[in-house]
């Protein structure tokens, strides 16, 4: 296979300049583990080649010459004039060894579909839907090679080129790749949209059904079924049933059409179950794009696949008044924040909550119409009740499901009961299996590429940050977002889902095997050592820094490039980089020296508890002490590529950032564009500024939900975030409809975090912003820590957090640094204030409250 002319559907190089729009979008939705027939893409390198070899240039230019916009026959005489030269020429020799090749690879007597693909085509404003080819049930290499021609010469039919002249697109720029993919013999298809398309809400999807190949409502022939699904429910709200006479079926080649059975003609095509099915399909592709989307789909032995997607270009009757953001209101689930609260500590805008969606649904999984992840008055949250659900159809027991969820999400109190959505095994196999089995594959074929992800993001970051400074026109930077930044962020999404996938099984299963060995103190101290001066931990990297930079090791210039993206708010765009401070640096280094840390020293005296821990391992265990250590090794490796991940996405969130900010310049929004998603941004940057009515009352709801304090780490039900918060009784840790007040006892017990016992004064602080009020020698009380509270650490007594985890940063930190820590406690920043006198028992997990005497 010749890698200029053709590549593998789903392949990495698969951008829009190289395999146009539809083929770029194909792609874009199987690299997220989307149902989409395989294939490959003929680039438009080929098609370039195409017409270099038959000089077809000057003939093509010669005849756009001779247009008359305001006559329509001058149009068709140019696109007939065109279509014969390229049906007259020849495909170069090259490229039909690589055409064939590939479709040698899809397997024997395989019929395919041939899909035209150009570079102006499946944009936000500019869909050119219908106007090049489609040729279906090809099933000989002549066949593809003569379609393959008409698919090129599309590019110049009279409506292709009559569109792009009254939209100013230069001719001369646009180019045409081809899709091969492998036939659907579907049994209906049809087409659905993520937002109603007639009245504008994007609360309703809208399904069209027909019997047979989708080419039916294409062209016109029969009155498809409507199905309408509320995206909250996941339940049918309307269905209207139309008679449906004809269908389009496959032929020995080709397609015809013919009579539906007298007993099918009045039948719904989809049935409330599918339709619900296919309609959170439609959720997953619109997570992916942020933005609502027109797809094209089939039906093929009961599994529905994605044939095609782009955005709704327009939307009526849009409601740009809706304010609420509470998926608390969807249904009786148990919400945690635990993890997600420390990445992503902020009410999120509108902006940052549709990338996020988009990250969630390349990283998460998912089954039917039950989410995954949450916006709770603009905060993140996990849905547990997802998890628990998958545990139980398999057969897992409750408390073997309630350890795997403390050990990543945080501890539950005693009694808590998670909410179950009663599945089928067929459910659960036929909904996820397929997504496990796609993730599974990616995450394997992704584990080599991390490497070159995570030494090359850096550079190629700051390139396109340069690249967006330059950009000076809108439409310009609409460009980039889909030639370069989409293709980023989402290879970001799936490093971290490999991270996520590969390592989080091993890492909870060996620090399990550790503690049944040598206990929880021993095993929280064995566990450290994760940072070393060739191969730093990422949550001690500002620490390391600050040294290295205060002993004249490294110059601010390079401190800037490593850790000017890393703040206590990196996941939120709205909120400003460190590095966009200029005063940020010299601050930096004014705390650390006043404040003389002795960073090393800390991590000198845990080496020297950690040998301890090794000497006690080998005198009881000397036959199995190679294993221990094998196993720790593999525990710092994925530890390090975890956060190193995690790092170099925050890295891209700062480039996204810059995208953003721009967008906000060239519309004349400033900070308002940021109350945007970011396919409602795209929009605008394309010409439509309908999503703009929305930014005041989005606006102002994010700053009504910013004034509130941190919600609760646990909530069922529906909750009204303002109601709790002015309740004199509301309680941080766990909000229940069913069961409300105060906790039963002022017990405060999480997690051993980082073993160690140490008494002294509580000092309770909300954000890394009140640092300052932290004195040497206290114990800090908050509800989560993250990167940004890292250089805090080496003059705390002990941490005690509210969320957190064995893997939560507060955790990790404090076990490197040797300072004992509680995390995932849930009522810490509840039960008490500064000022009180506590006793932390880091290897225990238990924070006592010391009376004065």
């Amino acid at each position: 296979m010749i890698p200029e002319y053709v590549i593998l559907l789903g392949d990495p190089q698969a951008v829009l300049a190289v395999v146009g729009g539809k083929g770029a979008s194909l792609s874009r939705l199987l690299a997220a583990g989307l149902p989409v027939p395989g294939g490959f893409h003929i680039t438009t390198v080929a098609y370039q080649q195409f017409v270099i070899h038959n000089s077809l240039q000057s003939s093509i230019l010669k005849a756009l010459e001779s247009i008359d916009i305001s006559r329509p026959d001058t149009l068709e005489v140019a696109s007939n004039a065109i279509h014969k030269q390229f049906t007259q020429a020849q495909i170069p020799q090259e490229i039909v060894e690589a055409i064939s090749q590939a479709f040698e690879k899809l397997g024997p007597s395989q019929k395919v579909a041939v899909r035209s693909s150009a570079t102006a085509e499946d944009l936000p404003d500019l869909s050119f839907a219908g106007q090049q080819e489609t040729y279906l049930n090809i099933q000989t290499l002549d066949g593809i090679l003569k379609v393959i021609k008409q698919c090129w010469a599309s590019l110049w039919t009279a409506r292709a080129i009559g569109y792009r002249l009254e939209n100013h697109i230069d001719q001369n720029t646009v180019k045409m790749a081809v899709v091969i993919q492998e036939l659907v013999p579907a049994s209906a298809a049809g087409i659905m949209f993520t937002a109603n398309p007639i009245t504008g809400a994007y609360d309703q999807i809208t399904i069209n059904a027909v019997w047979g190949l989708g080419e039916a409502i294409c062209g016109g022939l029969v009155t498809p079924d409507m199905v309408g699904v509320d995206k909250l429910s996941g339940k049918v709200t309307e269905q209207q049933i139309n008679s449906k006479d004809v269908m389009t079926v496959l032929a020995r080649t080709g397609t015809y059409e013919e009579p539906v059975p007298a007993d099918l003609r009045t039948k719904a095509v989809l049935n409330q179950k599918q339709a619900a099915e296919l309609a959170q399909i439609g959720m997953q592709v619109e997570e992916l794009y942020g933005q609502p989307m027109d797809i094209e789909w089939a039906l093929e032995n009961n599994r529905f696949v994605v044939l095609q997607a782009r955005p709704i270009t327009a939307l009526c009757g849009c409601d740009t008044t809706a304010v609420e953001w509470n998926d608390s209101l969807t249904g009786d689930y148990l919400w945690t924040k635990g993890n997600f609260g420390e990445a992503v500590p902020d009410v999120m805008t509108p902006c940052t909550w549709s990338l996020v969606q988009i990250m969630i649904g390349n990283v998460d999984l998912a089954f039917g119409p039950y989410p995954p992840c949450g916006n709770i008055g603009g905060r993140l949250y996990k849905n547990l009740s997802v998890i628990a659900s998958l545990g139980a159809a398999i057969g897992m027991k409750p408390g073997r499901i309630s350890t795997i969820i403390e050990d990543l999400y945080g501890r539950l109190p005693e009694g808590t009961e998670i909410p179950i959505i009663h599945l089928s095994h067929w459910q659960l196999l036929r909904t996820t299996l397929p997504v496990i089995i796609s993730r599974m594959l990616q995450a394997r074929a992704n584990s080599k590429r991390l490497p070159a992800f995570l030494q090359t993001t850096p550079e190629r970051c700051e390139v396109l940050r340069a690249r967006i400074q330059d950009i000076s026109s809108s439409k310009e930077l609409a460009a980039l977002w889909h030639s370069d930044l989409t293709l980023l962020y989402l290879e970001a999404c799936r490093m971290l889902m490999t991270v996520v996938n590969q390592g989080g099984v091993n890492i909870v299963s060996i620090r399990h095997n550790l503690q049944k060995m040598v206990g929880e103190e021993d095993t929280n101290i064995l566990l450290t050592g994760l940072s070393t001066n060739s191969d730093p931990l990422a949550s001690l990297g500002p620490l390391l820094g600050l040294t290295q930079l205060a002993q004249g090791e490294i110059d601010k210039e390079k401190f800037v490039r490593q850790f000017g993206h890393r703040s206590s708010h990196e996941v939120e765009l709205y909120i400003p980089r460190p590095a966009e401070d200029p005063d940020w640096i010299d601050k930096q280094i004014a705390d650390f020296r006043q404040r003389g840390d002795d960073f090393k020293m800390l991590l000198s005296r845990q080496e020297t508890a950690r040998k301890s821990a090794w000497d006690r391992v080998h005198q009881r265990y000397p036959r199995k002490e190679k294993s221990i250590r094998s196993q720790i090794d593999r525990w710092a490796i994925i530890a390090r590529e975890r956060e190193a991940v995690r790092s170099e996405s925050s890295r891209i969130f700062w480039v996204l950032r810059s995208f953003v900010q721009r967008a906000g310049m060239f519309t004349g929004q400033d900070e308002g564009i940021f109350f945007l998603s970011i396919g409602e941004i795209l929009l605008v940057l394309e010409g439509d500024h309908t999503p703009l009515a929305s930014i005041p009352t989005r606006r102002a709801a994010y700053k009504r939900y910013c004034t509130l304090p941190p919600y609760p780490v646990l909530i069922r039900g529906p909750f009204d975030p303002f109601k709790w918060a002015a309740d004199p009784e509301r309680r941080s840790d766990m909000f229940n409809v069913q069961c409300t007040g105060k906790p039963i006892d002022d017990a405060i017990i999480g997690f051993p975090g980082a073993v160690g016992v140490v008494e002294g004064k509580a000092r309770v602080i909300s954000t890394v912003e009140e640092g300052n009020q932290l004195q040497a020698g206290e114990i800090l009380v908050t509800t989560v820590t993250n990167i940004g509270w890292t250089p805090l650490f080496p003059r705390l007594a002990a941490v005690v957090t509210d969320v957190g985890a064995p893997l939560s940063h507060a955790a990790i930190v404090a076990r490197e640094l040797g300072i004992p820590a509680v995390v995932g406690c849930g009522n810490a920043t509840m039960c008490l204030k500064t000022g009180d006198r506590v006793r932390v028992d880091g290897g225990k997990g238990i924070v006592k409250i010391i009376p004065f005497s």
